[in-house]
């Protein structure tokens, strides 16, 4: 039995109410999407296609499987065909060019679609550790195809004939397809690794003296930091650099802040601690410059991603202003 002009189900099963849909899949749906898109903005609309069109279709759905094998079907094929004739979605490292130094002037490219980090809010707790920036990153390098399977098989922990029926395919091309997408990942050096759930007590303290030293605008106790072969990225700019010397040369000669110019509030994103830096303006109080995603080794930061999009600050519920008066606790 359907309701009348769209094919629903009224038979009093979990497709039929959708706020109640959306609460119980959304976040792990949202995830997937991310995986697929690596747009945080893009997941949400495709995750509202998906669940709107399995609502719209919940007669269709015949118990072969559970919900969530089905949502996870529909959210596949929305995704790639929502990635149809699109370009990979880049970080600066990604790009192909060797590594920049300090003094080279800066060259953004607000054409080029760069990757996105996503709040840990936004998705389930049990996904951290693969949507980490590095693997999603990775992810971007694989055909959609490729990429789907991978995330299907070695994520989502399918069957090969699971994955072949999502994707219309066999099992035999299903196992290729995963063997062409292990090999590109390793040719990469990324794989699926565990995130931490916590941070260690001397990581907290890292953390801590980072925040002070951008505040201070330290940059030695910056470089202190920071591994010796560090490597910081800021899309929308293309040029990345590494080793520890060299970006404190940047942040020193590139970075307008000065001392006290550089407050920083804590965030996390993609299973990572982020930073959401303020700059002093003329009247005296600060408005959002970067997030830095950063990657731990140890008790030192071995990779930023520090993204120039003011606009995160919102999704990630941080304030797009700080009074003249605020400094780090």
């Amino acid at each position: 039995m359907t309701e009348t002009g769209t094919g629903r189900s009224t038979t009093g099963t979990e497709l039929d109410d959708f706020d109640a849909l959306t609460a119980r899949y959304g976040r792990e749906l949202l995830a997937h999407c991310y995986r697929m898109s690596g747009s945080a903005h893009e997941a949400e609309d495709l995750v509202q296609e998906t669940l709107l069109r399995a609502w719209r279709s919940s007669a269709g759905f015949q118990g072969r499987s559970s919900v969530r094998t089905w949502l996870y079907r529909i959210a596949t094929n929305v995704c790639l065909t929502n990635l149809e004739g699109r370009p990979r979605r880049p970080l600066p490292t990604g790009l192909g060019a060797p590594d920049s130094q300090a003094a080279d002037e800066l060259a953004p490219d607000a054409e080029i679609p760069w990757l996105e980090p996503i709040p840990d809010a936004a998705v389930t707790v049990a996904e951290r550790d693969t949507i980490r920036l590095a693997f999603v990153a990775a992810l971007q390098h694989l055909p959609a195809r490729q990429r789907a399977v991978l995330i299907l098989r070695d994520v989502l922990r399918w069957s090969a004939a699971e994955v072949a029926e999502a994707l219309d395919t066999t099992s035999t091309a299903v196992n290729s397809a995963l063997q062409r997408a292990h090999a590109t990942m390793a040719e990469r050096g990324l794989t699926e690794d565990t995130v931490a759930d916590d941070l260690s007590p001397e990581q907290e303290v890292l953390l801590a003296r980072y925040v002070e030293a951008f505040w201070r605008k330290d940059i030695d106790r910056i470089v202190s930091l920071l591994t010796a072969e560090a490597v910081w990225e800021m899309p929308p700019f293309t040029g990345w650099y590494r080793g520890s010397t060299t970006i404190g040369e940047l942040i020193d000669t590139q970075c307008p802040g000065g001392s006290l110019d550089m407050p920083m509030l804590r965030t996390t994103a993609n299973g990572q601690p982020a930073l959401g830096l303020y700059m002093r303006g003329p009247d005296g109080g600060f408005t959002p410059f970067q997030l830095q995603v950063l990657t731990l080794d140890g008790d030192r930061v071995a990779h930023v991603g520090a993204f120039f999009d003011p606009g995160l600050f919102a999704r990630f519920g941080l304030p797009d202003h700080l009074p003249a008066d605020h400094a780090p606790v």
